[in-house]
Parts: structure tokens; C-alpha cells; sequence
């Protein structure tokens, strides 16, 4: 694997600019990486992993860079719960390790750059050097992926009885003896205007 600072640009280019973030992320996904055993993530072994991100903030993006895992290869999958963690899988040998940014790193920073009067910029610095232990919690975990999730071809697709749009991998809902699809069961995000 690359080293932290090549990771680094290529995470800053991909994201738009450097931020704590993408020091955290970056920082992260070598940790979940390395506890997996995944060395070659964009390479030989690119396929034998999968990757749960709990937040949409820049870390994501740095955890998609470092480990090639994207929301379309189905390899990385997103859980909105707002905790700045990412829990990775070794599909082959079933090993997974969850790591989480620790909120204390963020008072921690003043301790490892006293010299620096913005606060972002002295997180940004610091994560940089900072003990992996005080900037990351790792724990060993146990994830059961459905097969429906997994990367690969749709397990099936079904028609929505009511809107009749196409939906897969078992994202359908049976309700009153019809399949729908989520929007129409649940309520849409989106008003149609037509």
C-alpha cells in the first residue's frame, strides 16, 4: 500500500481540499485495512473486502479513496447514524474491526500543537502525528452482510405494482398482498410536478 502522504494527496484531490477529515480518513481506512489483512485494497485484492462507513462527512471520502470501495461497486456501504466510524470485512476469512474517531482527539490536538492559534488547523496538524490510540478506538466486531448487499449481480428485481419502477436486491416492500416500492409504500423524498 501506499504510504499516508501519497494516500493523503490522492484523498485531497479526490475530496477538493485538505481538511481533518481527510487526515482522520485517511488514517482510518489504513488501520481497518491493516486489521483485516488487506494490503493490496485496489488491486489482487480488491474483492475480498467490504467496507461500512456511519457517516457522509469528508472522512467517507478519504475511506473511498484509500480503499477503492464504492456505493456502485457495492462494496461500500453507507449507515446514516453520524458517528465518525467504519467498520471493515475480509469477505474471505470473515475477520472484521470497526474504528472510530474519538471525540477527546479533538481537545488532544492542543497538546501536540501548542503553536498553532486556529483550531483546525492545529486538528488537521496533529491527527497528522497523534497516537493511533488516542485518535482512534479499533474494536473487533462481528458483521453479517445479507446477501443482498454484497457486491455482485442483483440477487432479483421485482416491479412496483403501483408505479411500476423496477426495484432490486430486495429493497421491495410487500404491503396488502402488492410489491411496492419504498416511495410508494413509505412516502417519496420527491413531489411530482408533471
Amino acid at each position: 500500500m501506499e504510504t499516508f502522504e501519497q494516500l493523503l494527496d490522492k484523498s485531497t484531490t479526490i475530496h477538493g481540499h485538505i481538511c481533518a477529515g481527510q487526515v482522520i480518513g485517511v488514517r482510518l481506512a489504513m488501520i481497518g485495512l491493516r486489521e483485516i489483512e488487506i494490503a493490496d485494497p485496489r488491486g489482487s485484492q480488491r474483492k475480498d473486502f467490504y467496507v461500512l462507513v456511519e457517516i457522509d462527512r469528508c472522512a467517507t471520502d478519504a475511506i473511498q479513496s484509500v480503499t477503492g470501495c464504492t456505493l456502485g461497486k457495492r462494496s461500500l456501504k453507507w449507515l446514516d447514524y453520524g458517528i465518525m466510524a467504519a467498520t471493515f470485512v475480509n469477505l474471505k476469512t470473515g475477520k472484521a474491526v470497526r474504528v472510530t474517531a474519538r471525540e477527546e482527539s479533538r481537545e488532544l490536538a492542543k497538546k501536540y500543537c501548542p503553536q498553532i492559534g486556529d483550531r483546525y488547523q492545529q486538528q488537521l496538524e496533529a491527527y497528522r502525528v497523534m497516537a493511533e490510540d488516542e485518535l482512534f478506538r479499533i474494536q473487533r466486531v462481528q458483521v453479517t452482510i445479507p446477501p443482498e448487499d454484497l457486491p455482485g449481480k442483483p440477487l432479483r428485481r421485482v416491479q412496483c405494482h403501483s408505479c411500476g419502477d423496477w426495484v432490486q436486491d430486495c429493497r421491495e416492500i410487500e404491503q396488502d398482498g402488492q410489491t411496492l416500492c419504498r416511495p410508494c409504500a413509505t412516502g417519496r423524498y420527491y413531489t411530482i410536478i408533471n
